[in-house]
């Protein structure tokens, strides 16, 4: 990627970051004035009734008492602009997701699950069609509600040359979040209290709240929280490269060995964690990387292999705004792949760019965690790989069978 490329697509982002900050100081101060226009009627009734809301309102939330339920007065979540419509974007592309599979395992039954792309139309994805074939005797697609899975199926019952091909076409748009703008509808509250809980490997109490507490200190309004707490994210945490797949996950485990090293789903995990430790839903969001990266090199693919692009991202919910995308595991990603320091230039500037972007060379599965697979006893902490079981067993291990599956991923419009 050319520097003179680089410096323009941040140059862009830095100036709406920049336009944003700019509205929130103006709507801050001006919320500051309000209450002053009212000082002669009574005087003592006012000034009680402040000294009794900044006891009742701690700068600081917990999963028990979140920030959806007593947003702090004169913060950007109590402070909400007028609704308005949302805008679709104007500039779209289209992949197409193609995953081939080959078995080798004669006289043994043979299940494959598949992650696939949302089907909910979002305005920064629209899953448009999936079609498959293959010799598989049962091959269907099941949802769970709230986008928390979906997934293909398929059953063997003698694997000996089982093949199956799924092709999937998705058109994204890249996500932008804009302070100025009012969702048209806040989210579910059952949705909202489900992303506030711990999962198995997510925790929102002890170290992630004590951690969240420290990391806030006396900031009020719950933007400028998430910004420390992501920032934080970013600074302490070290992308391991060595680590298989995506990572494993274990959040309690960064926490409690304070060493937050790992990949995808372990470093946006804390941040999720830190986020429900102090009453902010955060949820992550499971999906593949399907183009390459206008920022960095290593933020995108190389080529149209995909088998190895699982990547995971977060995305945290403010009453009036919805859900804001992050992503502080591609900030310590492009420190490592690009031996950037932390007070590199270019990785402060990517560092300004994904809090509140979703660059969409990259596509969203799903954003469940502890799951169950249909037809399968197993909990799974997170679903981003294919699962292929022979015999009841992971067919990667020894003796069960030759097992060739890939991912390819290219782009073809837009």
């Amino acid at each position: 990627m050319k520097r003179r490329d680089f410096l323009a697509s941040t140059a862009l982002f830095s100036l709406f970051a920049g336009d944003a900050l700019a509205d929130t100081k103006k709507k801050a101060s001006t919320t500051k004035k309000k209450p002053a226009a009212k000082p002669k009627k009574k005087p003592q009734t006012a000034t009680r009734k402040v000294s009794t809301s900044a006891t009742a309102t701690p700068s600081v939330h917990s999963a028990s008492n979140p920030l959806i339920d007593n947003p702090p007065d004169g913060t950007s979540a109590s402070r909400l602009p007028p609704v308005r419509a949302q805008e679709l974007p104007t500039e779209w592309q289209t992949y197409q997701i193609i995953t081939t599979l080959r078995l080798n395992a004669p006289g043994k039954h043979a299940r494959l699950w598949l992650p696939l792309p949302s089907s909910r139309e979002t305005t920064y994805q629209r899953t448009v069609s999936h079609t498959w074939q293959g010799n598989s005797q049962n091959t269907g697609i099941q949802r769970e509600p709230d986008e928390r899975l979906e997934v293909l199926h398929c059953e063997w019952n003698d694997g000996a040359n089982a093949t199956l091909q799924v092709v999937t076409t998705v058109s994204t748009a890249d996500r932008h979040f804009d302070i100025t703008r009012r969702t048209v509808a806040p989210d579910r509250d059952d949705i909202l209290r489900a992303n506030l809980r711990a999962s198995n490997r997510i925790p929102n109490d002890g170290p992630a709240r004590s951690l969240g507490e420290s990391i806030v200190g006396r900031i009020r309004d719950p933007i400028a929280q998430v910004k420390a707490i992501y920032d934080w994210v970013c600074e302490n945490s070290i992308y391991d490269p060595n680590a298989p797949g995506c990572g494993i996950g274990d959040v309690r485990e960064l926490l409690y060995s304070g060493r937050y090293m790992g990949r995808s789903a372990d470093i946006n995990g804390l941040f999720v964690a830190i986020c429900r430790g102090i009453g902010i839903p955060a949820r992550c969001v499971f999906g593949i990387r399907t183009g390459p990266s206008r920022l960095f090199r290593s933020l995108g693919l190389r080529s149209d292999d995909a088998s190895q692009g699982q990547h995971v991202r977060a995305e945290f919910y403010l009453p009036g705004y919805g859900w804001i995308p992050v992503d502080p595991s591609d900030v310590c990603r492009a420190a490592s792949y690009e031996v950037l320091s932390r007070n590199d230039p270019r990785l402060q500037s990517l560092k300004r760019v994904l809090f509140g972007v979703w660059e969409m060379n990259w596509v969203a599965f799903h954003n469940g965690t502890d799951l169950q697979l249909p037809g399968d006893g197993k909990l799974l902490p997170f679903f981003i790989q294919p699962e292929l079981l022979v015999d009841g067993k992971p067919a990667g291990e020894p003796k069960i069978g030759e097992r060739i599956w890939s991912i390819s991923a290219r782009r073809i419009a837009g």
